[in-house]
């Protein structure tokens, strides 16, 4: 019994089955409650409430404090490049990807510039 626990792999086996278990069980009851709810209930418009600032918490962080080469990028070009997705955003007529790769070309091209 204890070779089983001495294998290389046993870690690793241990995290699927941990991993698995600590999430499949909650995509069920995802799947099994939003047969159920409307669209237009209180509990979506609070999800998807919590869902926007989460998104938005992240973005703000990843524009004031950076980590790895993100942060040895001025402030002024994230922000840059922000405003540049959401006006592509908007011009592109609220297509998601155009902002996407609207702020990608900003903060990249800048981000050229300066080297």
């Amino acid at each position: 019994m204890s070779e089983v626990y001495g294998s290389w792999y046993w870690p690793y086996v241990m995290i699927l089955i941990a991993g698995f278990l600590a999430t499949e069980c909650w995509r069920w009851f995802g799947v099994l409650a939003a047969g159920k709810l409307r669209e237009d209930s209180l509990i979506f418009a609070w999800v998807r409430a919590v869902a926007t600032a989460l998104i938005a918490g992240i973005i703000a962080r990843l524009i004031l404090f950076p980590d790895g080469v993100l942060g040895d990028v001025p402030i002024w070009l994230r922000v840059a490049a922000v405003m540049g997705g959401v006006l592509g955003y908007k011009l592109s007529n609220d297509r998601l990807v155009a902002g996407i790769l609207t702020a990608e070309f900003v903060l990249i091209s800048g981000w050229a510039f300066l080297i």
